[in-house]
């Protein structure tokens, strides 16, 4: 059975007609000639598929394209914004945070996901195992730099055992996990590295409203060195599979 359904993917509004078994992730390849998300294990279990779906991470190989109907997807190569690569794709490439680069669209999209998550406050498996018990977004328990209830700044203080919980859905099969981390700390605060001035990843995270359609997404051009094999990620927190 075919339905028509609606998408506005990296900025672009798009109609298509499809199977109504066809995943997004499908969709977004086959249908629609988008090749940042990558279609590595087919189950969910190693990220390279990732996008941002309405501002969510998801892993695009487990969920039905006809289940989106008037979503908002932003992929990798829809991070960059009037030229400009987003704070974490520059971090990877500062940091080297890639080798065949075929996870890295997946990593990245799942960095900038997490980050976001963590600037809400929402906390991680790990996060209840800290010192002080403090939740994401304070630095050693105190309040400062919080806003109402547990919600954080858009500066969360990550550890980088954190992070690397956070990303544990997102497997690397070159084994770059260290400079992955490192990349994603450079984002997060803004670091400069190699005469790049850095600027938190979460004050240009896509923030997409929930019926996902009147949010520009950017330009669609942030596609990171060299196309298709390069890169955008997620697996629930918890997972093995991100290193230290």
């Amino acid at each position: 059975m075919d339905a028509e359904i609606s998408l506005q993917v990296d900025g672009r509004a798009t109609t298509v007609i499809l199977d109504t078994r066809t995943t997004l992730l499908d969709t977004l390849r086959d249908r629609l000639g988008i090749y940042s998300p990558k279609k590595g294990c087919d189950h969910g279990q190693c990220g390279a598929c990732t996008v941002l779906l309405n501002g969510r991470r998801i892993n695009s190989c487990l969920v039905f394209a006809v289940a989106q109907d008037g979503a908002s997807i932003v992929t990798a190569a829809g991070l960059a914004s009037e030229g400009e690569l987003h704070p974490v794709q520059q971090a990877f490439l500062d940091q080297d945070g890639f080798q065949c680069g075929y996870c890295t669209p997946g990593q990245i999209c799942s960095a900038v996901g997490m980050l976001d998550e963590a600037a809400r406050g929402d906390p991680s498996y790990v996060t209840g195992n800290r010192a002080d018990g403090s939740p994401p977004g304070t630095a050693g328990g105190s309040p400062e730099g919080t806003t109402s209830g547990s919600r954080a700044t858009q500066s969360p203080e990550l550890p980088d055992d954190e992070i690397r919980e956070r990303m544990s859905g997102n497997l690397c099969r070159c084994g770059a996990y260290v400079n992955i981390v490192a990349a994603i700390r450079q984002a997060l605060e803004g670091d400069q590295v190699s005469g790049h001035t850095g600027r938190p990843a979460t004050d240009s995270a896509i923030s997409q409203p929930a019926n996902g359609m009147n949010q520009p997404a950017g330009s669609g051009t942030g596609q990171i060195a060299g196309g298709e094999s390069q890169s955008g990620m997620n697996r629930p927190s918890g997972e093995t599979g991100q290193p230290g």
